[in-house]
């Protein structure tokens, strides 16, 4: 199994506190049968800033650890990039780390509130450069818990999206459980990944989320998931099938 989201890194977000922490993470990891993390730091988020070369030299030490601790899971460099102005700029000057060796699939975060204005904008100037914007865990945006729709305008222009595992298994309540739901009911998200951030309120949740959506969607959903990530790793074209509006409920009244 592949987690393509994870705050596993020491010290330098509000994931993991510590190497020690870090391993134990990795440990809950395996137990799950996740083989492969993607590290994913925030980037651009609040006080937080870990450029590309920050996130690299500290995935390959971690690796080292892992290896010298026998711990089977391979660790791969990324981030979680908060959606700011400046983001093609930062990606020429070689501060984002992409997904794949490829450059083209990025991790993006929107603020908790909102769905910016110009992300649009921005999101059309990545694609004409061959770039394909991954919108993480929208389920917790307030702006897509109000209108789901308003992901579908994304999605159906070629922009993908992941749900987190805790999410989707109820672990931020009800409404967050039901959108996750309903988001991947619509073609509205393209892979699950655990956005663990520590081995205390923030786990993996992974294997319990891929045993619901083979339950709630069939064994054909779970590998169009697998495969979805892993041509994302690999930097290979990704087919999705076409995104479906949400039909709102509507309620009449007298006036």
């Amino acid at each position: 199994m592949i987690d393509l989201h994870c705050h596993i890194l020491p010290g330098i977000d509000d994931g993991a506190k510590n190497w020690d922490e870090s391993l134990k993470m990795a440990r809950l990891a395996v137990s799950e049968g996740i083989t492969h993390i993607l590290a994913t730091p925030h980037h651009m988020n609040r006080s937080w800033i870990n450029p590309k070369q920050v996130a690299e030299s500290l995935t390959s030490e971690l690796q080292d650890r892992l290896d010298a601790e026998n711990i089977p899971l391979t660790i791969f460099p990324g981030q979680e990039v908060r959606l700011h102005g400046e983001i093609i700029k930062n990606m020429n000057n070689n501060e984002i780390c992409f997904i794949d060796e490829g450059n083209q699939y990025v991790l993006i975060e929107f603020p908790t509130a909102e769905v910016p204005a110009y992300a649009d904008r921005l999101f059309y100037e990545m694609q004409t450069n061959q770039m394909t914007p991954i919108i993480v865990h929208p389920e917790r945006n307030y702006a897509i818990l109000k209108d789901p729709n308003i992901l579908y305008d994304f999605v159906s222009k070629g922009v993908l999206t992941q749900v987190t595992a805790a999410s989707y298994i109820g672990k931020f309540g009800k409404e967050i459980e039901k959108v996750s739901h309903r988001l991947i009911d619509h073609n509205l998200a393209h892979f699950i990944a655990s956005d663990a951030h520590n081995n205390t309120n923030r786990l993996f949740h992974m294997k319990e989320a891929i045993e619901k959506l083979e339950k709630d969607f069939g064994q054909d959903k779970v590998q169009q998931f697998d495969q979805t990530t892993r041509n994302l790793v690999n930097g290979d074209p990704v087919h999705v099938p076409e995104p479906l509006i949400i039909k709102q409920k509507r309620f009449f009244g007298l006036f």
